[in-house]
């Protein structure tokens, strides 16, 4: 039997339906101002859900509505099997999506869980929950965006789907990017090899989903107030993209900020008293466990000697063609995956489950309702130590009493340095780099339980990186260790992060910036931090890369006749990442591949001097001629896509909105340049996929928070919408905007007339 959309008739059935069964008692006011940001005001939490959530769905309907499908376990149903989704860094086909989320996401238990949560998170989810179905039923069929008109996948919602899509957020760095490795996991006898055989571990770095995030204190203000500067760096396509938005209930709550799609309210942002940002944490939120299998059946392991019998469940998943049946495996420790490239196989001897410590995680939004509402940074470290609900990011925040707090406080498995080693199997040095691996046969090795936390097994925060100064700390996804050199911190556990080791060219670039800047060595006459600097500092588009190697480079090419006019070229490029930057895609294509040779820092990484090693770049031998090599390599890729090698950076990266291409200036986090892109190749030229998106400068003066911010590429998915590309032209121009914050402000501000909700 296949199974037929849902036509438009029958939708709007649906909708009037629902309609019926909406609540009582909304009331909600959305003034639009500059770039479409919505300032939702209501005089309740249920209404101010309901108002995000009609705003939110007005700019981005279809997106959303897939992100429903998608956590429902339905792409396969809609979107064909074989199609591909990503939920994580890699694609995945539909049917493994749609097997991860039907396995992993038991409705029971996530409505059971929810009852532990506050009035006021499970008010915000069910008033989204009403205003997206109101926009459904004012809009009517014929209304829906194009992109997903008549579509079945467009339906009213339920809380039920508000508590998969907050699960699906809470896993996004742990066993959700791992999705595909767990949906075919399957005894010797039935391995799917045909599926297994590509995958891959996962790679942050790689997968560009980082952020940098700095805040400054009185010391190091201008005025002597609190400064956050912060640059996530999120994907530009999906339902991870940013989105703006400010919420009031007067005398209760005045936040504004960005969020994400079904977060009904600020995850990052301010009030009139803090401002914060995140950045994703290197912690490890995730450990594998190594099964030692019962020589009698590969579904049972034995721990402490004692044989367990795995659970073995059998899902449905809708197809076009009718039910599917998939079957998955789960341990005492967490569902098996296999990645066989990785020598994660399911063999007769062992198998290998995943536990993720934000399973079940839906504190994280009685979190950012902490933070919301917090006055000081004593707040924000107070929200986010006791609930342990941020999933897998740090929080960086200032006050206006010019205090600086970066807290990598999350859901952390409680596994201590000591129990890493002596729970190592054969596997855990390999993979140590990307995954934490312990020997499943032993009960000793599950996570530790420690008294007070709000879920068994998490580490407590009092062994996680707090930070606390008046000058300032920084974090571009390395870890908590040298959040401020003058104080690096002390070396906690392996799966929070490595500590006295190299940091990245990201981290080691923001780190000097900032010292130019507190020295006065980078061209401003002051030594101190305020919007004009932040906003150059976040534009400069510096490469530290090409400061510490160019120079090198240059005198390697000098002699090389082949090698000319690529020299030329370098020696007259800027060294910056900007839209008419000359010879920057040459370095880039030249870096892409050097970055990669061993060996090839003359003065290595030195604790003593962590910011400005390793540095100085071999420039005899065989790494010279490498060097070389991937010089010519570069020349030739250029050559070969027909660009000039001093064509303009604009020319290669660019997002193309309506049939215009809008040059990107930024790059890649691995050059060593802050204003990070991170873009796919298509044809000859580079589109961004994630990188720089809700950019925001935030401090205070004595009416409140002056802050300014861009949403690089703006309000809605919606080709229609006017804030589809407006944001995307101004930050590709360096512009800024001023946020307005005060009812004078957002009337100054205001475009079009306020639209009133109420039912």
């Amino acid at each position: 039997m296949r199974y037929k959309s849902v036509s438009l008739i029958v939708l709007a059935c649906a909708l009037a339906g629902q309609a019926d069964a909406q609540p009582q008692g909304l009331e909600a006011s959305i003034t639009r101002t500059t770039y479409g940001i919505p300032h939702i005001t209501a005089k309740n939490w249920k209404s101010i859900g309901y108002g995000v959530g009609y705003a939110y769905a007005q700019d981005n309907l279809c997106m959303l509505a897939e992100d429903f499908a998608t956590v429902a376990g339905e792409r396969s149903l809609h979107f064909g099997t074989k199609e591909k989704t990503s939920l994580g860094f890699d694609p995945l086909d539909n049917l493994a999506a749609d097997t991860f989320f039907r396995s992993n996401l038991d409705l029971a238990t996530l409505r059971r869980d929810s009852l532990k949560t506050s009035k006021i998170a499970r008010d915000l989810s069910e008033g989204y929950v009403a205003g997206y179905n109101r926009l459904l039923r004012d809009l009517g069929p014929d209304r829906v965006p194009e992109a997903c008109r008549g579509k079945a996948w467009v339906r009213p919602i339920t809380t039920d789907d508000m508590l998969r899509l907050t699960e699906k957020n809470a896993l996004r760095s742990g066993a959700l990017v791992l999705a595909q490795a767990i949906a075919d996991a399957a005894p010797p006898l039935e391995a799917k090899a045909e599926k297994v055989a590509g995958l891959t571990l996962p790679n942050t770095e790689a997968s560009g989903l980082g952020s940098n995030g700095w805040a400054f204190g009185a010391e190091t203000t201008a005025n002597g107030r609190g400064l956050i500067v912060g640059n996530p760096h999120f994907p530009w396509s999906g339902p991870s993209r940013f989105y703006q938005l400010h919420i009031t209930i007067p005398g209760v709550v005045d936040v504004m900020g960005a969020t994400l799609a079904g977060s009904p309210l600020p995850t990052i942002g301010f009030n009139k008293d803090i401002a914060w940002t995140h950045t994703v944490s290197a912690a490890r939120h995730t450990t594998v466990f190594e099964l030692t299998l019962d020589p009698a059946d590969p579904t049972r392991y034995l721990v402490d000697g004692k044989s367990e019998a795995m659970q073995v469940r059998t899902i449905q998943v809708p197809t076009p063609e009718g039910p599917v049946q998939r079957t998955v495996y789960t341990s005492r420790f967490g569902p098996l995956m296999v990645i066989p490239s990785a020598g994660l196989n399911w063999t007769k001897e062992r198998a290998f489950a995943i536990r993720d410590a934000n399973s079940g995680n839906n504190r994280l939004i009685d979190a950012w309702l902490g933070i919301n509402l917090a006055k000081n940074v004593g707040d924000i470290r107070n929200a986010v130590t006791t609930t342990l609900g941020i999933p897998w990011v740090n929080t960086i925040a200032a006050d206006r009493y010019g205090n600086a707090l970066l807290a990598d406080v999350t859901a952390v498995p409680n596994v201590s340095a000591q129990k890493i080693k002596d729970c190592a199997t054969p596997r855990s040095a390999p993979l140590a780099q990307r995954l934490i691996v312990l020997d499943g046969s032993k009960s000793a090795c599950e996570w530790d339980q420690a008294p007070g936390t709000p879920a068994p097994g998490l580490m407590p925060a009092s062994d996680q990186a707090i930070v606390e100064r008046r000058d300032y700390v920084a974090n571009s996804n390395d870890s908590y260790w040298l959040t401020n050199p003058k104080s690096p911190y002390r070396v906690l556990s392996p799966i929070l992060g490595t500590a006295e080791v190299a940091r990245s060219l990201r981290t080691r670039s923001g780190l000097i910036e900032i010292d130019r800047r507190l020295t006065g060595t980078d061209g401003f006459t002051s030594t101190k931090v305020d919007h004009e600097t932040a906003r150059a500092m976040q534009y400069a588009n510096k490469s530290l890369a090409a400061e510490l190697t160019l120079d090198a480079v240059l005198g390697l090419c000098a002699d090389q006749a082949d090698l000319a006019a690529a020299c030329q070229t370098l020696k007259s490029w800027d060294r910056l990442y900007n839209n008419d930057s000359k010879g920057a895609y040459l370095f880039w294509a030249f870096w892409e591949l050097a970055d990669r040779l061993p060996g090839k820092w003359a003065t290595p990484f030195d604790l003593k001097d962590p910011v400005n090693t390793p540095r100085d770049l071999v420039t005899t031998g065989p790494v010279a001629d490498q060097l070389r090599g991937a010089l010519r390599s570069a020349v030739e890729r250029l050559t070969k896509e027909g660009h000039a090698l001093d064509v303009a950076w604009g020319s290669v990266q660019f997002v193309t909105r309506n049939g215009e291409n809008i040059p990107i200036h930024g790059a890649h986090g691995n050059l060593g340049v802050l204003n990070v892109q991170v873009s796919e190749k298509v044809g000859k030229t580079l589109v961004p996929r994630s990188g720089t998106s809700y950019l925001q400068i935030v401090g205070f003066d004595e009416q409140g928070p002056v802050a300014d911010a861009i949403l690089s590429y703006a309000q809605s998915t919606d080709p229609a919408s006017p804030y589809y590309a407006d944001q995307t032209k101004a930050y590709a121009e360096k512009r800024w905007n001023r946020l307005p914050f005060t009812p004078a402000q957002i009337q100054a501000a205001k475009v079009g007339e306020t639209l009133k909700l109420k039912e």
